[in-house]
């Protein structure tokens, strides 16, 4: 049976650094993508006109490129979830969840350094209990580079996973996709290139036996 596919990105391009070859996998599959952006340029002072209809046209070229099946986008401040209410937050999440009734969902991981992507794990997981959401059956955290990698802690908080996903067929595309965000990347050495993003599937998909993997913490499944 087709399931219905949730991925939580705090911002455009965390969906595809993190798990975009899943996302390309499960549609493949006959699965239905929906991809959530908690954040939005528009209701910030920040960006200029210019950059706020830039974006908005890398997210149309995106969604048709996978496709998703819907977007939606919750119009939040970008760096700015940590002042938002929890209660706000909560709402908008859980009217999200009882629109789609996703089977499965994709955030972001608990310690990444952004406080947007800390906020919408808290959140989700509140929003996500089994009493609130019975629907959900699966939920995972994908790693963003340099967020997930950059949290340096003496705790034992480190990014280790303990499901893989091969996408080894559908890396290629990933790698176009992520095209689309060329404001988002430098040259390397910078942490957030193509190279970078090429080096860490291949070590992923190392540790999974496969060409080029996804890695993720497999924090709830119900079957």
């Amino acid at each position: 049976m087709a399931k219905k596919i949730v991925v939580l990105a705090p911002h455009p391009d965390d969906e595809t650094l993190g798990c975009g070859g899943t996302l390309l996998k499960h549609r493949a599959m006959g699965d239905e993508i929906h991809w959530c952006i908690a954040t939005s340029m528009n209701h910030s002072a920040d960006y200029s006109e210019q950059q706020k209809q830039q974006r908005s046209q890398v997210i149309d070229d995106v969604s048709r490129l996978y496709p998703f099946d819907s977007v939606i986008t919750l119009d939040f401040k970008p760096a700015e979830l940590d002042t938002v209410p929890k209660k706000e937050l909560l709402q908008a999440l859980k009217a999200m969840l009882e629109q789609l009734r996703p089977h499965i969902i994709y955030l972001p991981y608990a310690f990444d350094v952004h406080s947007d992507h800390q906020m919408l794990f808290q959140a989700m997981i509140s929003a996500t209990k089994s009493f609130r959401a019975p629907y959900v059956e699966k939920i995972l955290c994908y790693e963003t580079l340099s967020e997930t990698d950059f949290a340096l802690s003496p705790l034992n908080i480190q990014f280790q996973p303990n499901m893989f996903v091969d996408i080894s067929m559908f890396a290629e595309k990933k790698y176009r996709i992520l095209d689309l965000y060329s404001d988002e990347f430098k040259a390397h050495p910078f942490p957030r290139s193509i190279e970078a993003v090429k080096a860490l599937g291949t070590l992923r998909g190392a540790q999974a036996r496969c060409i080029v993997a996804e890695a993720f913490i497999l924090l709830k499944e119900i079957w």
